[in-house]
């Protein structure tokens, strides 16, 4: 058949079904891509034959097709025959001296064959091919018949003869297979009726003919004894395709002999798809999605076997290895490393040691090897521990990485480091990992960054490497990461016999020897050289030579002429024999720019699918003068090969080869500007490989859009708390890049531009932003990083050394580079139950660190080669209730560390590691802090009961013991050492803050009513600041010669309860972390103005560290932390938040404008959104408790403190109306407006009064309280909602909700909820009410009926209740703020969770607009969405799908009393059927889980 565009297309569809799953497909035809030379040489049948084995060796899957038709093919004679049987030949021959002589002048001896054989010469250019081929052939079949009749050769060498190629293929690909029918398929074309019209002529056109254009019925009998062979031995290979007779088949512009190559390949598309699911369903049961894995696995395996078969001249150095893996097996010790220069001959090496493991370390042992770099995936680093984590916990039957390891790379170097202990502790099989050629990983090869290594190997666990010398710095790098110098092996030359030695074992092993005088021209040419990558190139130019040298180096020069052209040969050998400096000119040559883009350039075209599809290109061929438009027949390169495949290798290639190319514009259009890449990579690789991505192309690429960009990609708690999705994607990046929409429409533009356009085509129910209301790039944000498995409990920076130590409650330590962003050691050391990192001391130039954790150890480790100097046990019993270590101080004078907690205080020798002493406390009486006094070479304790005690620094004796006089019947609560003044400052539990020495102590100040929780101090200086904490407050003190004083009159007020503070760059600022998961910039030089409200992780803001100009902002409670410059925090922004702190903002015209309290709260801020910045301010004269807009009256209401309610006419300032209280000294609690605007509902502790709007000029009049009732509760009222008709809902603290008619003094009590009712917000048809409270808890109500309609409960593992709702304009949905920061969307039809989104901060209110709504945050921006739903609930997704743990429930009330009463109907049924022995069987509430 042709091999044509119908043949060409069914590999295609295979290769994207084996993307769909996640293989790759290779397709291999044994006659493309074979050159002229090759096929003139008489290479073709072996060439193919090797392609044949190495498809067997490498495929999981189909490894061999191949169609048999009506012809046998070609038979042409052997082109090698062996010496005894060229005798045997030629003693038949010799009767025809015409036919022995064109054998003779045909086949040539060569004597380097091993045994001797006699080769088929070539045609020179000048000979051609005749009649004298077929006379040829004819001859060496006659005396191959004669000679197989005599005895003188066998069955099998007569049939060499008579043999196509296409049988020699099929013999070799399938016959001699060991795999059989698992990987084979034979297509066996039957054309009916054949043989009825064998005689017409365009029926031999179908079958063998001879020259003489009559059949062939030699070929047509061996064609049926290869055909009944198959059927034999391989019958399951077979697979008929029947074709009707046809005059026509044999005309290719006919229809029917188009059909013909269409339904063979549909049949091929069909086997071979059906191959591949056989084998992933024959793989380990539950693994079908490792195939990558295996398929991995085999690739290494099979290059490695290559290897050892011509080993030698390494025997000394092996067996010192070995010896040093047996002697280290036992007990700890250090990678071993391989080096030398390229082509020394390391990856030899480490296959022959893989070979011999098992003879070393026992039967059992497992061993890992990796040749990096040659394939996609050990190129890759990250690739590189992912594949090696799969295969190592299969090998030891562990636990597969989770979903959560693999998401962050982090958590996937640290199990990577973990998982060699793991195998160690079973004490029982070794483990031996070999990476070659390390130099070889993305991240080395570009970056020059070595890749983290373990400075020990636990026991029975071997890790070996091999890196090139003198290459890019590698090896010197690794010098500075791993210090042993006995870790590190040399991988020297041979000397010049075993080089000889290597040449002489490879030609044995390919049954080739070289003359005497080949042999000295060979060593003569090689006395230099001991590199074997050198020695096999010359053996694979040397296995060619015949006889002669003279000879062999004419047919080399043959070759190369008839390849590359006389001209350029001789120029270029020529220059060879007169430099000795080729490669600096091969270099300066053909690798400079122009040629390296033309290169890079190609490999683009390729990975971007320009060359697929039928797209035609302009290619120049070699000897071809004009270019030509072909169709590169390339398969299609989509960024999606499935729903869930994506194309990792166009991910992992596209970016690098334009940036090299230097084809900038595509890469900002189809990369870095492209929403469908972004997501993509997004979703398979997670935010890392996108900012991977990014810091590739950020040297190459002059754009500020780039930048912003990727700092809008940091958004990783959204990812971590949701999952990475689509649309979370999108949202995150519209949300953040709406702000740069307009300023840069090139590329920030477009890709908003890109995210509408997807949104709109949206199937799903989803939520559509209409601006910018997360923060945007551009800010203090320098970097997300997510390190752990669970919370971070203690971070110190190394400035020296620019890295981050962070401690985890698992008890790891992570040492971060924070110029690169990566781990660069994991520290373990801490084990056991109680495992948390309590705290981290960092000293000695940032190069050393003491961590210190729950298991009562120190340890001392270098953070520059991450090895540990000691391990010392703090502790003073093995009871695990003793205290923990609360602070370490290292005395780095006198090398002396001391730990403290509430009970104790040690002082060890960082040299000795010895207990210089121990300080015990009273365990009644707690120590709250401890403070080193240097200068004075005192310990100062403060115990929880007011006693200070001094003791001796050197000694650790009692000085002196006294009682804070300063305060009466307080505990002390904490304390911080102030070290230039020699003191310390203490809060108590009363408010209470002393100043202690070792002298005495003072009262610094009094707070009334407030328990101090922090204190934190910094110096300017010859001054020194200190903030002290006490719930959501901070207050500033400044420290001189004078004495303390207070540096603001006000203090720093928060939301929720201070958790931590520090002071910022240059001490001008003050960063608080608060447990709303904010982090607040605080001016000192402004007094205490609120200049930035940062987002943290998600959680409360535990810790805050910093570092210069950066700061590092964790919690305990999440596994990420954020790196923040806070130089920026002075500069100018693309959107300004407005800083509201008190959570109750009002909006008016549309989101135009914001009304928020100031700081003090009694004044309100008008906010311009538009112009970002306060536009008017209105005085109140007291606080301020709550607001609310009349968007149609234009009237803002403000309820005060003390209980007056001001209404502030929009649109003038002059006219402003007094609500008065019912009651002196009442404050107002909540007010709410009705639809209409008619009425206004004020509340108090437990009085509701309800006032008419009435129109009016120049501004509406509101009259006295038209109804005013009291609810007679304890409890007071928490929210409110009002009705047109007079009726109020009102909800309370401790959860109870009623409904109560004005017009007839009559209350409904409506089913309580258990907490706090939140919100309570009525329809606009006024027939429906929502209500919210603390608990997760919604209740649709049905205000006719007094009833509930549903109730929706939604929990997560984050969820902390809901903060607000609403209904939409047309009341079929609920939008709802909830506290966990994020919005739902909920069905009032049916109760479906529709839509749910993480906006990173609390909404404190929704309102409504004709298609979705606006809504308030307290970071500070107004979220303005369009909800987007489709008609059809076909295409519906669930919600939660990305949620790792999340619960949406609802109950109907319908289908509850429907349920019970069927169960009801059920019991009575049971009960008169068994009598006494009735059995309940009521159905239970009916729920909706989504």
């Amino acid at each position: 058949m042709q091999r044509g565009k119908p043949y060409r297309a069914p590999p295609t569809v295979v290769q994207t079904f084996c993307q769909k799953h996640g293989l790759m497909s290779e397709v291999v035809d044994l006659r493309w891509g074979i050159w002229n030379t090759e096929a003139t040489n008489h290479m073709t049948t072996e060439l193919c034959l090797e392609e044949l084995d190495w498809c067997w060796k490498t495929s999981i899957g189909p490894a061999f097709f191949a169609l048999v038709g009506d012809q046998y093919g070609p038979r042409s004679v052997p082109s090698l025959i062996e010496e005894k049987e060229w005798e045997a030949l030629k003693a038949q021959l010799s009767a025809r001296p015409r036919d022995l002589e064109l054998a003779a002048r045909r086949f040539r001896t060569d004597e380097n064959a091993v045994p001797p054989t006699y080769l088929l010469q070539t045609l020179g250019s000048g000979e051609a091919r005749g009649p004298e081929e077929a006379t040829l052939t004819s001859a060496l079949r006659s005396g191959a018949q004669d000679a197989r009749r005599l005895g003188l050769i066998t069955e099998e060498k007569w049939h060499r003869y008579h043999r196509s190629v296409i049988e020699g293929e099929i013999e070799r690909g399938l016959l001699s297979s060991t795999d059989g029918d698992q990987g084979a398929t034979v297509f066996l074309r039957d054309i009916q009726d054949l043989n009825k019209h064998i005689l017409e002529v365009c029926a031999l056109k179908m079958v063998d003919q001879l020259a003489a254009g009559c059949l062939d019925t030699d070929a047509q009998n061996l064609l049926s004894s290869l055909q009944e062979c198959i059927a034999d031995m391989e019958p399951g290979v077979l697979k008929a395709h029947h074709l009707a007779w046809s005059r026509d088949l044999v005309d290719p512009p006919n229809k029917a002999h188009g059909r013909y190559p269409k339904e063979l390949g549909e049949q091929f598309v069909a086997r071979a798809n059906h191959q591949v699911l056989e084998c992933l369903q024959k793989l380990e049961a539950g693994r079908q999605e490792l195939a990558w894995l295996y398929q991995e696995i085999r690739h290494h395996l099979g290059l490695c076997a290559e290897a050892p078969r011509t080993f030698c001249g390494r025997q000394e150095l092996l067996t010192q290895l070995g010896q040093r893996l047996q002697q280290s097996d036992g007990h700890p010790h250090p990678p071993l490393v391989l080096f030398g220069p390229p082509g020394i001959g390391k990856t030899a090496l480490m296959c022959k040691l893989a070979e011999q493991m098992p003879g070393l370390l026992g039967h059992k042992t497992v061993t890992v090897l990796r040749l990096l770099g040659t394939s996609q995936m050990s190129s890759d680093a990250r690739g590189l521990r992912q594949s090696i984590c799969f295969q190592v916990c299969l090998a030891y039957g562990l636990p597969l990485p989770p979903a959560q390891v693999l998401e962050a790379h982090t958590r996937v170097v640290q199990f990577f480091h973990t998982l060699p202990h793991t195998v160690s502790c079973r004490n029982f099989e070794s483990l031996v990992i070999l990476l070659d050629s390390v130099d070889e990983v993305d991240s080395v090869h570009r970056a020059r960054r070595v890749p983290r290594l373990p400075p020990k190997c636990p026991p029975r666990v071997h890790l070996i490497l091999s890196v090139c010398s003198g290459q890019w710095g590698v090896l010197d790098t690794m010098w500075q990461v791993l210090t042993d110098p006995g870790a590190y092996w040399e991988v020297k030359s041979l000397s010049g016999n075993q080089g000889q030695e290597m040449v002489q074992l490879l030609l044995a092993a390919s049954r080739r020897t070289l003359s005497l005088m080949q042999r000295d021209l060979l060593w003569a040419s090689l006395l230099e050289c001991g590199r074997p990558g050198r020695l096999r190139l010359a053996f694979k130019e040397a296995r060619k030579w015949a006889s002669t040298a003279k000879e062999a180096m004419h047919q080399l020069c043959a070759r190369l002429e008839q390849t590359h052209g006389q001209l350029l040969v001789a120029r270029v050998l020529g220059y060879i024999v007169s430099s000795q400096q080729l490669a600096e000119v091969v270099r300066e040559r053909y690798l400079s720019w122009p040629e390296k883009a033309k290169s890079h350039g190609v490999l683009a075209d390729f990975f971007s699918g320009s060359w697929s599809q039928g797209t035609k290109k302009l290619i120049t061929l070699p000897l071809v003068g004009n270019p030509l438009n072909l169709d590169c027949k390339v398969a299609p390169q989509p960024l999606w090969f499935s729903d869930t495949v994506a194309n990792l290798w166009k991910l992992k290639e596209l970016p690098y080869h334009l940036v090299h190319s230097g084809r900038i514009e595509e890469l900002k259009q189809e990369v870095l500007g492209s929403m469908n890449w972004i997501s993509c990579r997004g979703i398979s690789g997670g935010i890392e490989g996108l900012l991977d991505d990014f810091d590739l192309c950020a040297p190459h690429v002059d754009c500020p859009e780039v930048s912003l960009v990727r700092e809008a990609l940091l958004c990783r708690p959204a990812v971590e708390l949701r999952g990475m999705e689509r649309s979370i994607l999108y949202t995150e990046l519209l949300a953040r890049l709406y702000f740069f929409a307009t300023s840069h429409p090139a590329l920030v533009g477009q890709l908003c531009q890109q995210a509408r356009s997807w949104f709109r085509m949206c199937p799903h129910p989803v939520l559509v932003p209409l601006r910018g209301f997360l923060q945007p790039p551009g800010g203090p944000l320098r970097a997300t990083l997510t390190g752990c498995h669970k919370g971070i409990t203690a971070m110190a920076w190394s400035l020296e050394e620019k890295l981050l130590v962070v401690g985890t409650q698992e008890g790891m330590v992570a040492v971060w580079d924070m110029e690169e962003q990566q781990v660069i050691h994991i520290l373990p050391g801490h084990t056991g139950e109680a495992q948390e990192v309590r705290c981290v001391k960092v000293f000695a130039k940032g190069s050393l660190a003491i961590p210190t954790s729950k298991d009562h150890t120190l340890c001392l480790w270098n953070l520059l080669s991450g090895q540990e100097k000691f391990t010392i046990w703090d502790g003073v019993s093995k009871d695990p209730t003793e205290p923990q270590i609360s602070s370490l101080h290292v005395d780095e004078a006198k090398k002396v560390v001391y730990s403290a907690s509430s009970s104790k205080v040690n002082a060890w020798n960082l040299e000795t590691e010895e207990l210089i002493f121990r300080i015990l406390g009273d365990a009644s009486d707690p120590w709250v802090c401890t403070a080193v006094l240097a200068s004075r070479a005192t310990l100062l304790t403060v115990s929880q009961g007011g006693v200070v005690s001094l003791w001796s620094s050197a000694t650790g004796t009692l000085q002196r013991k006294q009682h804070l006089s300063s305060i009466k019947e307080e505990t002390v609560n904490c304390g911080v050492s102030v070290q230039k003044q020699r003191k310390m400052v203490t809060g108590s539990s009363k408010g209470s803050i002393s100043l202690v020495s070792s002298e005495g102590d003072s009262l610094l100040e009094k707070l009334p009513e407030a328990s101090v929780s922090h204190t934190y101090v910094s110096s300017i200086t010859s001054f020194l600041f200190a903030i002290l904490g006490f719930g959501r407050s901070m207050r500033i003190f400044l420290a001189d010669s004078q004495g303390f004083h207070r540096v603001m009159v006000t203090d720093l007020e928060h939301e929720d309860t201070v958790e931590t503070a520090i002071f910022g760059p240059e001490n001008n600022l003050i960063v608080t972390g608060s447990r709303d998961a904010l982090i607040q910039v605080w001016s000192l030089s402004e007094q205490g103005s609120l200049l930035d409200v940062l987002e943290g992780v998600g959680a409360p803001v535990s810790l805050l560290a910093r570092g210069g100009p950066l700061v590092a902002s964790a919690s305990h409670q999440s596994s990420s932390f954020k790196v923040w410059d806070l130089t920026y925090a002075q500069k100018p922004r693309a959107s300004t938040p407005f800083l509201d702190r008190t959570g109750f903002p009002a909006v008016s015209h549309n989101g135009s404008y914001v009304y928020f309290p100031k700081i003090e709260k009694n004044k309100v801020t008008i906010w311009d959104l538009a112009e970002g910045k306060e536009q008017d301010s209105l005085d109140t004269s007291n606080e301020v408790r709550c607001l609310e807009v009349a968007e149609q009256a234009n009237l803002l209401f403000t309820g005060l403190v003390s209980g007056i309610v001001l209404v502030f006419p929009l649109n003038s300032r002059q006219h402003v109306m007094c609500i008065p209280p019912p009651e002196a000294r009442k404050a107002i609690n909540c007010m709410a407006l009705s639809k209409d605007e008619g009425h206004l509902a004020i509340t108090y502790d437990n009085i509701v009064l309800v006032l008419d709007i009435s129109p009016g000029d120049p501004c509406p009049v509101i009259n006295r309280p038209t109804y005013t009732f009291y609810t007679q509760l304890p409890d007071t009222i928490a929210s409110v909602a009002v009705l047109a008709d007079y009726r109020v809902i009102y909800g309370m603290t401790n959860g109870d909700l009623f409904l109560y008619e004005c017009a007839n003094s009559k209350v409904f009590p409506l089913e309580a909820h258990g907490s706090r009712v939140t919100c309570v917000e009525v329809s606009h048809k006024e027939q429906l009410a929502v209500s919210g409270s603390e608990e997760a808890l919604l209740c649709l109500w049905d205000l006719q009926a007094c009833k509930w309609k549903f109730e929706m409960s939604y929990t997560n593992s984050y969820c902390r209740g809901v903060q607000c709702a609403c209904f939409s304009k047309d009341d079929n949905y609920v939008y709802a703020g909830l506290k966990d920061r994020s919005i739902i969307v909920w069905s009032v039809l049916d109760g479906t969770l529709l839509a749910i989104q993480f906006v990173h901060a609390v909404v404190n209110r929704i309102i409504p607009t004709s298609n979705g709504f606006i809504a308030p945050t307290r970071h500070g921006y107004l979220i303005h969405e369009r909800f987007q739903c489709p008609s059809s609930r076909i295409s519906q997704q669930d919600p939660l799908k990305n949620f790792k743990k999340a619960v949406w429930m609802v109950k109907s009330r319908q289908r509850e009393e429907l349920a019970a009463a069927a169960g009801a109907l059920q019991d009575s049924r049971s009960g008169s059927a068994q009598g006494n022995e009735s059995k309940s069987n009521k159905c239970s509430p009916v729920c909706l889980l989504v």
